[in-house]
């Protein structure tokens, strides 16, 4: 608690918001990173397990897969039977679905990237109305270490808010770019697997 009442003496009025802000933040820096982290690590354990077995696309129907990869093969394979156009908008729609997954809570870090250098700014607008109206109120002669002291209370909500804000864009386009970068990993193994049963279809093979 010491730690906190420090803070709001350094931060003032705004510290609740910007410490909100900086909760959000961390959280789902740490969010983002375990759950792309284990979707990417997932995908190529399981590609790697499939290969090694000596198993195929068609096989995927029979596994238990848990990574995004096979579970996006597993769909197209249990529609093995319908013709590609059909395959390829189901695999359409479940990307969509699988994109807005990948990039939750990316919208609420820009938000967060937006607002926290506000509410700094609106924390040291604050601070120095309340530090001149308590100068003009006191009538002692105003010193330079006064305003110092002053200016350095006031400016502390601009810096804690920009010290909020780079983080959370910063991770925001970082989780953003591999996001997408999964999602065309992805889309390219569908695009294979589909190109797979097409194959199968037409009295092809491959394996």
């Amino acid at each position: 608690m010491s730690f906190l009442n420090q803070l709001h003496q350094q931060l003032g009025l705004m510290s609740w918001p910007l410490i909100l802000c900086s909760v959000i933040t961390v959280a789902l820096w740490l969010e983002r990173s375990v759950s792309l982290l284990w979707v990417s690590m997932r995908g190529e354990q399981e590609k790697k397990q499939l290969r090694l077995s000596g198993g195929s696309y068609r096989s995927s129907e029979l596994a238990d897969p848990k990574s995004l990869i096979l579970r996006g093969c597993q769909l197209l394979v249990q529609h093995k039977d319908c013709n590609k156009e059909t395959r390829e908008d189901l695999a359409g729609i479940w990307l969509q679905q699988q994109r807005r997954k990948l990039h939750s809570g990316l919208r609420v870090l820009t938000l967060v990237g937006v607002i926290s250098p506000l509410l700094g700014l609106l924390g040291t607008v604050l601070g120095l109305i309340a530090m001149f109206s308590s100068i003009g109120e006191s009538g002692n002669p105003v010193t330079p270490a006064l305003l110092a002291d002053g200016l350095g209370l006031a400016m502390s909500t601009t810096a804690a808010g920009l010290l909020i804000a780079l983080p959370a864009i910063a991770g925001a386009q970082l989780f953003g770019l591999w996001a997408d970068r999964l999602l065309d990993k992805l889309t390219d193994e569908l695009n294979q697997c589909n190109l797979h049963l097409e194959g199968v279809e037409l009295g092809g093979c491959p394996s």
